[in-house]
């Protein structure tokens, strides 16, 4: 019984804004609940609507920054440094700046659209 997998095509999520999304493993890729892992690329200037997720986000930015509201506090990370923001907090994640940020998120548990909750 083989006691590892190694991810050789991550599950591309379809985006209508540009980002790309590589969910190496998660409920999308690999039907994984407890944990999620992906590799993104955020254009310049792109932004989510805020949403309030009922699982842990980590983010370590690996290029250029990305911008997070958290609450009513505006922080801003840049390459090789690293967040994690509590399930259930309000929070706006973006890229307004005019470089592309590439970032690598993990969602415990996974991410999923229906825990994530996005205002509309």
């Amino acid at each position: 019984m083989k006691k590892y997998k190694i991810q050789k095509s991550p599950f591309i999520v379809p985006t209508t804004d540009g980002k790309l999304i590589e969910e190496h493993f998660g409920k999308a890729s690999d039907g994984n609940n407890e944990i999620s892992i992906a590799h993104m690329i955020a254009p310049p200037h792109w932004i989510e609507p805020f949403q309030t997720p009922e699982f842990d986000e980590y983010t370590y930015v690996i290029k250029g920054k990305k911008q997070f509201i958290i609450e009513d506090k505006v922080i801003v990370l840049e390459a090789g440094q690293s967040i994690k923001i509590e399930k259930d907090t309000r929070v706006q994640y973006s890229n307004p700046f005019d470089e592309v940020c590439e970032y690598i998120a993990i969602c415990k548990p996974a991410f999923n659209f229906e825990k994530v909750h996005r205002e509309e």
